[in-house]
C-alpha cells in the first residue's frame, strides 16, 4: 500500500497575511519586507542582498551626517527624514488625500427642474443624514443621501438653492470655513463669496 502524502506546512506572512511566496504581489509589498528578511530569508535572497546593502549605506550617512557640525544641515535632515504618509489601496494603488472642500453644483433636468449636489460635507466630520435632514427643513424642499458618480455619498436638495446655501452650511457648522465652499458653474470651479 502507497504511503499517505503528509501536508504541506505553508508560512503565511505576519503583515499580509498571504503566504509568504505571494506577498510579492500583495497589497504592500514595501510593509512584508522587514518580516519576510527575519521569518523567510531562503524565499527572498534578493531582499536580505538590498537590506544589507541598506544597511551599510545607512551607517555610511550617519557617520558623513555626524561629521557636518552645522546646525541647519542637521535642522533639514530631520525635516525631510520625516516622510509623507500614503496610503494604499490593494492592488498597490496610491490612494490620494481628498482635500477638505463642499463643492456645490446645480444640474438641471427636465427643462425647468433643478437639483443642487452638495458634495464634501463629510470631510468635515458632519454626518450627511442630518445635514440632508437641515436642508430639507431650512429650505422646505426634499434632501436625500445619494451615492454619486464616484461612489462618494452626497447630498441631493430639489430645487434650486444655491443663492443661501453658502451662509446656511457655514452658519450651522462653523468647522467648515467660506473658503472651503467652491460652486461648480460652466464645468468651472468658482470659490463662493
Amino acid at each position: 500500500m502507497a504511503e499517505k502524502p503528509q501536508p504541506v506546512q505553508v508560512l503565511y506572512c505576519g503583515v499580509c497575511g498571504l503566504p509568504a511566496e505571494y506577498c510579492e504581489f500583495g497589497p504592500d509589498f514595501e510593509k512584508c519586507k522587514p518580516w519576510l528578511i527575519q521569518n523567510a530569508p531562503d524565499l527572498y535572497p534578493d531582499l536580505l542582498k538590498e537590506a544589507n546593502a541598506n544597511e551599510a549605506d545607512k551607517v555610511s550617512d550617519h557617520l558623513h551626517s555626524t561629521s557636518i557640525s552645522d546646525g541647519t544641515a542637521s535642522s533639514a535632515g530631520s525635516s525631510t527624514s520625516k516622510p509623507e504618509e500614503v496610503k494604499r489601496l490593494p492592488g498597490g494603488k496610491i490612494k490620494k488625500k481628498e482635500k477638505q472642500e463642499v463643492v456645490i453644483e446645480k444640474v438641471v433636468r427636465n427643462k425647468r427642474k433643478c437639483i443642487t449636489t452638495v458634495k464634501g460635507l463629510d470631510l468635515f466630520g458632519v454626518k450627511l443624514s442630518d445635514a440632508s435632514k437641515k436642508l430639507g427643513k431650512k429650505f422646505a424642499t426634499g434632501a436625500s443621501v445619494v451615492k454619486g458618480p464616484t461612489e462618494k455619498e452626497q447630498i441631493d436638495v430639489q430645487g434650486d438653492i444655491s443663492y443661501d446655501i453658502v451662509e446656511f452650511i457655514t452658519e450651522t457648522w462653523p468647522d467648515v470655513p467660506e473658503s472651503a465652499v467652491f460652486f461648480i458653474e460652466d464645468g468651472k470651479k468658482v470659490p463662493a463669496g
